[in-house]
């Protein structure tokens, strides 16, 4: 099911060991080379080849210090007991924002892309190439540690307020629905107010940098993101066009 091409030692860029995979996986053999060579890189691994018994891991972490916390979670779909999709939207109706990367033989693209609607943040078809993995989780987890590198919970910013620990957003005293891309557009605007992002560094800190659709696709998002947050989207106030550059916030 997967094409053991393991990546050198000279290439390898070493990990902390605090970081923490959960790694949901029932085919036994395949569970144990990812954990293998994912500990090989540096990473703790949690394995488990049970959906049910991997909410309840997931849930025991909420009452542990934050040492102890699952840094990204490795997702299968066809599960016993709770299927990887119905994990995939639990976590994120509690808001748990959590890196998802599916691990799936479903190649379809309408499987791919419901995947990443319900809220992965990646999406791998079987067979895969062990190095594209493990490029994959280190991508994952730096572009996580890269949103949360403020503490703050709370970002306000006019009529804009962004709660991050619950995925929620007001405007101007009114909860607004914004999908998961849209939340880190607008999480990722307001941690740097000011700064102009040009849509490849908007990709790549968003939809990451393995991300092979058109830049345009931020285009859209930004798009729909002014007409959520803004007055008059036609003439935005928070959401600006640098011509020539990209955007900036404020």
């Amino acid at each position: 099911m997967l094409a053991l091409d393991l990546p050198s030692t000279a290439v390898r860029e070493r990990i902390q060991s605090s970081s923490r995979i959960l790694l949901i996986e029932d085919e036994e053999l395949i569970r144990n080379m990812i954990a293998l060579n994912l500990e090989d890189e540096g990473y703790e691994v949690i394995k488990t080849s049970n959906g049910r018994e991997a909410l309840n891991i997931l849930e025991r972490q909420n009452l542990q210090s934050s040492g102890d916390n699952i840094n990204m979670v490795i997702l299968d779909l066809m599960l016993p007991e709770v299927n990887g999709l119905d994990i995939c939207r639990l976590l994120r109706y509690r808001g748990n924002t959590i890196p998802i990367l599916i691990l799936s033989a479903k190649a379809a693209e309408t499987d791919r892309v419901l995947g990443l609607e319900v809220g992965a943040d990646d999406y791998l078809t079987k067979p895969f190439s062990m190095r594209e993995l493990v490029a994959r989780c280190r991508a994952l987890l730096r572009r996580n540690s890269f949103n949360n590198v403020t503490p703050e919970s709370v970002r306000q910013f006019k009529e804009i307020t962004l709660l991050t620990n619950e995925c929620r957003v007001l405007v101007r005293q009114e909860e607004v629905n914004l999908s998961p891309k849209e939340f880190r557009l607008l999480e990722l605007f307001m941690t740097y107010p000011k700064r102009v992002w040009d849509r490849e560094q908007l990709i790549e800190n968003v939809w990451g940098a393995d991300f092979l659709g058109d830049t345009k696709t931020v285009d859209v998002h930004i798009r729909w993101l002014r007409e959520k947050v803004e007055k008059d989207p036609s003439n935005p106030e928070y959401l600006i066009t640098v011509r020539g550059f990209g955007y900036r916030f404020g």
